[in-house]
């Protein structure tokens, strides 16, 4: 089941009136409650590079070639692992050591004591909230299958 499905799920059912994300530790939640908690904005999907060295990482424009850019969804979601090696593994004991991930995803903000933002959709009802906020991929990226890979370093947008 895909995040969005999880979450649909959860937005239509009565699971939403409960906000388990209050009640519960990320540790906590069942498998539905973990994956509703993804608002979809397929930021983690951007491609994203750590120079060993430094330590710097460059975020690109650049997502995922399993990600379906118009919904914003992984095409191969429960295979994604083993497609794409380095595909990160969201747990709930990674999620406060993401630094990389975008300051309004709920993992993130759960992990650090925070609330969800207003516009996500467990609050909002509706996923069209996300493109709304300005937070989602959508309009920003293009698929990395469609780029050559001595043109990466072309959509590389800042170093941090």
């Amino acid at each position: 089941m895909s995040a969005r499905d999880a979450s649909a799920g959860i937005i239509a059912g009565d699971s939403v009136k409960e906000r388990f994300w209050e009640t519960k530790s990320l540790s906590e939640l069942d498998d539905d409650e973990w994956e509703a908690l993804c608002d979809g904005c397929a930021q983690c999907c951007r491609l994203r590079f750590r120079d060993s060295e430094t330590d710097a990482l460059a975020t690109t424009t650049l997502v995922c070639g399993l990600l379906d850019l118009p919904t914003r969804r992984c095409t191969s979601y429960p295979q994604r692992h083993e497609l794409v090696p380095d595909c990160v593994v969201l747990t709930p004991e990674k999620a406060a050591t993401f630094d990389w991930l975008p300051e309004t995803c709920a993992y993130r903000r759960l992990a650090h004591g925070q609330q969800l933002e207003p516009w996500h959709p467990l609050l909002s009802g509706t996923f069209d909230s996300v493109e709304q906020a300005g937070v989602s991929v959508a309009d920003q990226v293009i698929s990395a299958k469609d780029v050559h890979p001595d043109d990466i370093e072309h959509h590389i947008l800042k170093w941090v």
